[in-house]
Order: C-alpha cells, then structure tokens, then sequence
C-alpha cells in the first residue's frame, strides 16, 4: 500500500489552524497602552453584563497598526492617535462607519515621591538632578510624539535628548520611572492614579498648548467575524458609563464633530 505524503501529512496536521481566526472565543482587541487601567475596567463590566470574554492586547499604537496590516486576528482597534485609524480606515482594514473618536489624552510628568527634585513646569526638567528621561518612542507611540513635541516647543529638545530613553510604549516608560531607571518619564496621564501612582509617585499636567491634542479614536477590523460583538464594545466605551470610567482616568471629552 502507498504511504501518503510527507507534505499530506503536514496538511492534514495544519488544516484545523487555518480557520483560527473565525473560530477564536471571545472579543480581541488591540489598545494603546495608556489604556490599560480604564479599558480592563470597561472590559470587566462589559463581559458581566453581556457573557462576551474580551482579551486585551495593549501596547504602542503604531506597533499594534502594523500588527493588523500584518494580518493579527485582532475584532477592535482603540488607538491613541486618530490618525492611525484614519490610515488603516484608508487601506480598508478597518470600517469607516464604525470610526468612534472618545477621548482626548493628556501628557503628564511623573516622578517618583522620594525624587525630591522640585518640578512644576517642562522647563524645570533641565535641572543638573534630573539625568535620564523616558518617553514612548515617537517614531510609533502617540505619547511619545506628544512629548517631543512638548520638548520642542519648549525650546528644550536639542538641550535634552542625549538624556532621553526611549521606551516601547508609554506604560514601558512610566515603569522605567516607577522602579528608578530614570528619574522622570513623560507618560499619560490615564496611568497615574489619583493618589499619584501604585509605586508612590507624583505628576504634573504639561500644558495641553505644548503638543497636539491626543485625540483617541478606534475601529472595527473589516475582516473581524465578530463584528456585532465589536460593535457591543464600541457602544460600552462611548455610553455614559464609560464616558464617565474614562473621565475617572483623565480623559477629557472630544469636542463635538472632532471625529470629522
């Protein structure tokens, strides 16, 4: 009798891989990362209320797009920045019509409570006791955009950039700031909690007039088979319960026709 293939073999053994995508449990989706706290806490309530699992994928924006370009079975994407939404809503990877814009970050400095560097402005970040700075990479974090651009218009980016450590993504950089790796981080506000932060720290706002507004929004992956279920999430984030666990992190409200 003939032996089947080597290469039938394999077939066989991958055929049940190819429809993971489609038979996936749950709702995927892919978030920045200064949305850690308030999206889990969205999620958690989202699952009681309506049986539907969501798992979280959090990290840079411009990583997390490139992942879905990549074709990651991703159902949601809640980017940091409108703009990436835009440009995947352009390649056709995400609905436009489910394009849903609801905050607006804000950038924050943060530092440890046993720092007793005296900060109250961008411009006291040039201080001799302050040596190393984190940031999101700005080449794909939002945040990090935020923060250079924040530098810039203080006049101190040439100064300060050879103190600059660039980090994965925002949470990356307040962790560095969190266990002493740096001295300060520019991170989102969304990530300190009110009491100043789990690790004991303190932040101040930077002036929203620094940078470009951080305007969220996100979108349904076209190709996601579980569109009614993204569709559920989208109406829990926006609601007023969510608006108001958003708030609770420092979000602000989008002004009205800013999706636009």
């Amino acid at each position: 009798m003939r032996q089947p293939s080597y290469v039938w073999f394999l077939l066989v053994l991958l055929l049940p891989l190819g429809g993971c995508h489609r038979g996936r449990p749950g709702l995927t989706v892919s978030a920045a990362s200064d949305l850690a706290d308030a999206f889990s806490e969205i999620g958690k309530q989202f699952t009681a209320e309506t049986g539907i699992e969501v798992s979280f994928n959090f990290g840079s924006t411009g990583q997390l797009a490139q992942q879905i370009e990549q074709g990651a079975p991703v159902d949601l994407f809640a980017a940091a920045s409108l703009s990436y939404i835009e440009g995947l809503e352009k390649k056709g990877l995400l609905r436009a019509e489910s394009r849903r814009v609801y905050g607006v970050g804000r950038l924050v400095i943060w530092t440890r409570r046993d720092n007793l560097t005296d900060i109250k402005s961008v411009s006291d970040l040039r201080q001799p006791g302050i040596r190393r700075i984190a940031i999101a990479n700005p080449e794909h974090a939002p945040y990090g955009i935020a923060a250079r651009e924040a530098l810039q218009s203080a006049g101190l980016w040439s100064d300060l950039a050879p103190h600059l450590v660039l980090a994965g993504n925002v949470r990356e950089a307040l962790h560095y700031a969190e266990s002493g790796e740096v001295d300060v981080a520019l991170v989102a506000r969304s990530l300190c909690h009110p009491s100043g932060g789990e690790a004991g720290g303190r932040w101040w706002l930077v002036p929203a007039d620094l940078h470009q507004p951080l305007i969220q929004a996100m979108g349904i992956v076209s190709s996601s088979p579980k569109q009614l279920a993204a569709e559920k999430f989208c109406e829990a984030v926006t609601s007023d319960n969510g608006k108001k666990i958003l708030g609770r992190y420092g979000f602000a409200v989008p002004a009205v026709g800013v999706e636009e």
